[in-house]
């Protein structure tokens, strides 16, 4: 970043710490573009996070996890709470963009000065969030945020990310189309904390609920953890908002027992550290000019079959250099 970008980092971080919604705003878009600029930001901003506490939203496409976000914000906002939203939505195939959905849901939120809501795209992620969303996150939370929420872009079996991401994931669901099944086949079983059975008006969400809360039981739970409860609601009527809330405060406890958060925020830190340091090696190596040139060269045996993929790996493996 230049002398002037440099100039212009500043002046947006001052303002950004005097409250001003716009700069916070731009200095997200920073994040998102990622790079060095990204970084600089990160470097200003993460020191003055509080340990705002993150809840994930996540569940098939379709479940009403926008609508139920939307009702839990209202409820804390009515406890004076200050939330920041992040919606991840999926990338739009023209701009690359996220779409609009979820912006367009939330606009309910929108005029009151202790909501901070921001629409991030996908951008490819298989994970059901946004690549920046762990940075956007800290910023929120330096801005003053006291709970995040965050959505994901609900594509089905790849949702797991969250976990990394969340103290707190809220599993939602809905009781057509054999969700039950789908989440267990997901992986979604095993990252719950707290189950949502949505659309409680259906005839069959009584009988869907209970073959979570069987399936849960027939876990391998060691004495004293947490059993994930399984909350029917409706997000068309607004239904179970408040049950929904206290089981996401009654895991938060939980967490807060015998330093189960501490190690938990360890746990996440490590593992952005991790991610972050893989992906930069991954295009020092990439960008290595050695390997480069062997990829091409031997790509075509590969190819061929004379050469197996894993020989290839190798063989790039022996000319890899990281300084």
């Amino acid at each position: 970043m230049g002398s002037n970008g440099g100039q212009d980092l500043q002046v947006l971080i001052e303002r950004f710490e005097q409250g001003h919604a716009t700069a916070a705003a731009r200095l997200i878009t920073i994040l998102e573009n990622g790079g060095e600029p990204a970084e600089s930001v990160m470097d200003r901003i993460f020191p003055k996070a509080r340990g705002a506490y993150r809840i994930g939203f996540t569940g098939p496409p379709g479940a009403g996890k926008s609508s139920l976000v939307l009702h839990i914000s209202q409820l804390l906002r009515r406890r004076d709470v200050q939330i920041g939203v992040i919606a991840v939505d999926p990338t739009s195939p023209f701009s690359g963009g996220a779409l609009l959905g979820d912006r367009i849901r939330m606009q309910r939120l929108t005029g009151d000065p202790g909501v901070f809501v921001r629409s991030l795209a996908s951008r490819g992620s298989l994970g059901g969030i946004s690549n920046c969303t762990d940075e956007v996150a800290d910023l929120l939370d330096a801005f003053g945020k006291e709970m995040i929420l965050i959505e994901t872009v609900g594509v089905g079996q790849s949702e797991l990310e969250i976990a990394e991401t969340t103290h707190t994931v809220v599993v939602i669901l809905v009781p057509e189309s054999g969700d039950g099944i789908q989440a267990m086949k997901a992986g979604l079983m095993e990252i719950g904390d707290v189950f949502v059975m949505n659309k409680a008006d259906h005839p069959d969400s009584e009988l869907a609920a209970k073959e979570i809360e069987d399936t849960l039981r027939l876990k391998n739970v060691p004495d004293g953890a947490w059993i994930p409860p399984v909350v029917l609601t409706s997000a068309l009527e607004g239904r179970g908002i408040k049950e929904l809330a206290e089981s996401i405060e009654k895991h938060h406890r939980y967490l807060e027992e015998e330093d189960r958060l501490v190690e938990k925020r360890r746990r996440i830190l490590r593992s952005r550290v991790r991610s972050a340091f893989m992906d930069r090696m991954e295009r020092k190596i990439w960008d290595d000019p050695s390997v480069r040139e062997i990829l091409s060269e031997r790509i075509g045996d590969v190819y061929e079959g004379r050469l197996s993929p894993y020989r290839l790996v190798q063989e790039l493996e022996k000319r890899v250099k990281i300084e």
